[in-house]
């Protein structure tokens, strides 16, 4: 099982959440698609029982200061391609609608993860977009994460 999260924006108590969260479901990968926004949010995803990727986000400013914090955890880049199961998964923060949709378009991904909108999203196609919400709940409300199989690709959007 695999973890998929978003747009967290230093929010510790919602990261506290989803950590054990993943953590009590054991998913073996944690995937973040972008705004973590500040260093200091390492120390909680050091708490994973779990590999974690993630990507930046538009939010994620201080880059270097991210890149120090998080070089235990994971490489922190605009763009990851990971491998799950055999199965091939594009992540990007996805602030470029055309950009979502020409990965989603080029046969080359299984699944492409994004966040940016906040808005929990499942896009079903030859490729499946997977938008897990927001972890923060600032913008919606909700703080939401998305758990998969990635050997099905059959997924639940948990609300935290």
């Amino acid at each position: 099982m695999m973890g998929i999260m978003a747009d967290t924006h230093d929010n510790l108590d919602a990261i506290r959440d989803a950590v054990q969260l993943f953590n009590r479901e054991k998913v073996e990968l944690v995937i973040h698609a972008g705004d973590l926004i500040a260093p200091f949010t390492a120390r909680e995803f050091q708490k994973l029982n779990a590999k974690f990727v993630a990507v930046f986000g538009n939010n994620d400013g201080e880059r270097e200061g991210l890149r120090t914090a998080y070089r235990d955890l994971c490489i922190l880049k605009d763009f990851r391609e990971v491998s799950v199961s055999s199965r091939k998964f594009a992540v990007i923060h996805g602030m470029e609608e055309a950009i979502v949709n020409s990965l989603a378009k080029s046969g080359l991904y299984d699944v492409v993860v994004r966040g940016h909108s906040h808005k929990p999203e499942i896009i079903n196609g030859e490729t499946l977009v997977v938008n897990p919400g927001e972890v923060c709940g600032y913008v919606s409300g909700d703080r939401t994460v998305v758990i998969m199989d990635p050997d099905t690709l059959s997924h639940e959007l948990i609300y935290l």
